[in-house]
């Protein structure tokens, strides 16, 4: 989405519209969807891939980090075949295994300090899939509907945001987070803790009192639940919003 209220001149790298720069990635698709209804002889600043900074001048991107000037990343709806796979959940909470799961790749510090942290945890279900991984954080690939079985999954950033994050919010299981430093098209600054997710510290410290106590109370992680289902179902309608 887009935060300018002024007018500006694009770069001197900037694209022309009729001459987009063909790649093979989702990101052109995504971009030519929309960008071929306008005057092709417009010129745009783009940065494809994961976006750790915002850019100098006005660029459309996937991403941008959450700060108080981020004017010049202008968010559209890219890579979002990856990022935007949202499928129904059929398990109840009260039907889920009583257990933390975490899968992924180890290119954020902060997933390591996480297994670190939880590494003696009997109900959690963390670690890499990836060949790479340490053998002591290594884990079997699950897939969407295998995380779905578990209670509670955490979300952890990345190179930028975090790809599961939607479609946790999507399932019937409750979401456990820092709070996010990055977002997309999903608006991820819009989230609340404690109403759309349940906030972990930066050293997971809370992460076992967390689970305490929505294993006493049930109904209170069943309404958070039911918040960020909620708030997935504003993205249904591509035609409000693209």
């Amino acid at each position: 989405y887009n935060k300018l209220q002024d007018g500006f001149a694009p770069s001197a790298s900037a694209k022309r519209i009729s001459k987009l720069p063909f790649t093979p990635t989702m990101y052109y698709y995504d971009l030519k969807e929309f960008a071929r209804y306008f005057d092709p002889d417009l010129f745009i600043d783009l940065e494809f891939g994961d976006v750790r900074n915002v850019p100098k001048v006005p660029a459309i991107v996937k991403d941008r980090p959450i700060c108080d000037d981020d004017r010049n990343a202008v968010i559209m709806k890219l890579d979002k075949f990856r990022h935007f796979q949202m499928p129904a959940d059929a398990i109840a909470f009260a039907d889920k295994l009583p257990t933390v799961v975490w899968r992924g790749d180890l290119n954020n510090p902060i997933r390591t300090r996480f297994l670190k942290a939880v590494r003696d945890l009997p109900f959690c279900d963390a670690g890499s899939h990836k060949p790479n991984a340490p053998a002591e954080y290594a884990k079997p690939f699950l897939s969407i509907s295998q995380h779905q079985r578990y209670r509670y999954i955490v979300s952890l950033e990345g190179n930028d945001v975090a790809t599961n994050l939607k479609w946790i919010m999507n399932s019937k299981s409750l979401c456990l987070m820092p709070p996010p430093t990055y977002e997309t098209w999903f608006a991820e600054r819009q989230l609340e803790a404690n109403v759309h997710y349940v906030p972990l510290d930066a050293d997971f410290s809370n992460l076992a009192d967390h689970v305490a106590y929505f294993e006493r109370n049930p109904a209170k992680a069943e309404r958070i639940i039911a918040a960020a289902n909620a708030y997935c179902r504003t993205f249904d309608d591509e035609r409000l919003m693209q």
